[in-house]
């Protein structure tokens, strides 16, 4: 007797390979949309090292331009010469200083300009601004602002008469100007020197904020 062979598929069977055909179409059975988004994925694919490469070219070129807008317009980068400003700051001392819409106050440390005494940046202490009066005492070594004697604490060493004698003193500072003196008094050429004298405010680069190099010299001013 002829045994009878069921042909017709598997419950079950036709509704997987539906769903397998579905998932993993062959090329012969993409439709134009599909054959359209697999070319595009792998253009996208074959093109992401490139874009990863503008990208990071453009994110550096954007970042360079903010530092350049910040260290033009808002702060400035000093490198400390000299012993003047001893024991606050040393020579090699890296320093953050703030320039945007600055007003010289009493004891800030600044960055001035002076022309008449050398091309490069100076970096003093305010001791006086504008209609404030300065008298030093050297037989005391101490400084008077508006007759009352100033507590230096950060002075690296008693003051002495400067080979070049008082120098300027016992002065009134004018309107728009400053009176500036170095820490290290005995190694500092500054407002009592002739030559670099009362300062106008118009030659104060900014205030210094914080030393941030080296790094056994961190901390703020």
């Amino acid at each position: 007797m002829d045994q009878e062979h069921d042909t017709r598929p598997q419950e079950g069977s036709e509704p997987l390979l539906k769903k397998l055909l579905a998932r993993d179409p062959s090329p012969e059975q993409e439709g134009p949309e599909e054959t359209a988004e697999r070319t595009g994925a792998q253009a996208r694919k074959a093109a992401t090292p490139g874009r990863e490469l503008y990208m990071n070219v453009r994110f550096l070129a954007v970042l360079m331009a903010v530092l350049i807008l910040i260290f033009t317009f808002v702060a400035r980068i000093v490198v400390v010469s000299g012993p003047s400003m001893e024991d606050t700051l040393h020579g090699g001392d890296v320093v953050l200083v703030w320039t945007l819409g600055y007003i010289p106050r009493q004891n800030d440390v600044v960055v001035v300009t002076q022309k008449t005494f050398q091309e490069d940046s100076i970096i003093k202490r305010v001791i006086a601004t504008e209609g404030q009066r300065v008298d030093i005492d050297y037989d005391t070594g101490t400084v008077y602002v508006d007759n009352e004697a100033v507590r230096e604490d950060y002075i690296k060493e008693r003051m002495r008469v400067p080979g070049y004698g008082e120098g300027i003193n016992h002065v009134t500072v004018p309107e728009g100007c400053c009176f500036v003196m170095g820490d290290n008094r005995n190694e500092s050429a500054d407002s009592r020197y002739p030559d670099i004298g009362i300062i106008d405010e118009r030659c104060v680069i900014g205030r210094s904020i914080c030393v941030f190099f080296p790094l056994g010299h961190i901390r703020g001013l």
